[in-house]
């Protein structure tokens, strides 16, 4: 059972080029975490947040 303060830590998550687009939530997150879907930009850092959950997101380049 996940208590309030783990739910309210941001997760990190890399993603790789091929992944490319991103879309948050994910396919395999949890449904109680769901959110409207928004398209994530890596182009100026490489690195992206979501402005619903706080999922940080950063890219591996391979």
């Amino acid at each position: 059972m996940i208590n309030a303060a783990q739910s309210q830590q941001p997760k990190v998550r890399v993603v790789k080029e091929q992944e490319l687009p991103i879309a948050c939530p994910t396919p395999d997150m949890a449904l109680w975490s769901e959110h409207p879907r928004v398209f994530l930009s890596f182009e100026k850092t490489g690195e992206a947040t979501c402005p619903y959950c706080s999922t940080h997101y950063i890219l591996h380049k391979a």
